[in-house]
């Protein structure tokens, strides 16, 4: 013998439906809220009246003509090497803030000192992690500036 479909079977049936999609909202809310770890920019409308100054400093630092390569060594301080027109890229001021992309540890500002001609390296190694790398690197007035992404 079959049992009938009630309103009782569809009350259950809508009740599970809608608990279902509750319970995935609220999971990816939550997870959403501890993952992302702050503003990309204070107010969206002053950097908008901001970026065609940004893609004129970038092309600037584009005509400089300096190539730099990032990496970490085996004690996880950062390695930067700079290489411009003329080659080695000696006497240069490399600053560093290493930002964890999600929020969850502190920056780390980091000092680097000049090895060899054109090579810097960090005085302090980078915790484990995923890191964001803004560097500052400045010779004779002029500047460049770029993120690096580093493991």
């Amino acid at each position: 013998m079959r049992k009938r479909f009630t309103g009782r079977h569809m009350l259950a049936i809508m009740l599970a439906f809608f608990a279902v999609v509750v319970a995935v909202n609220f999971t990816m809310a939550t997870l959403a809220a501890r993952t992302f770890g702050g503003t990309v920019v204070d107010n969206s409308y002053v950097a908008s009246q901001r970026f065609n100054g940004w893609l004129a400093e970038g092309k600037a630092q584009e005509r400089l003509g300096w190539r730099v390569r990032v990496q970490l060594d085996d004690r996880r301080r950062i390695e930067v090497a700079v290489l411009g027109g003329e080659g080695s890229l000696a006497g240069a001021e490399v600053e560093a803030v290493a930002r964890h992309p999600l929020g969850g540890a502190p920056d780390v500002a980091l000092i680097f000192r000049e090895t060899s001609a054109g090579a810097y390296v960090s005085q302090a190694a980078l915790p484990p992690g995923r890191w964001a790398v803004n560097l500052e690197i400045r010779r004779g007035g002029r500047e460049k500036r770029l993120i690096e992404s580093l493991s």
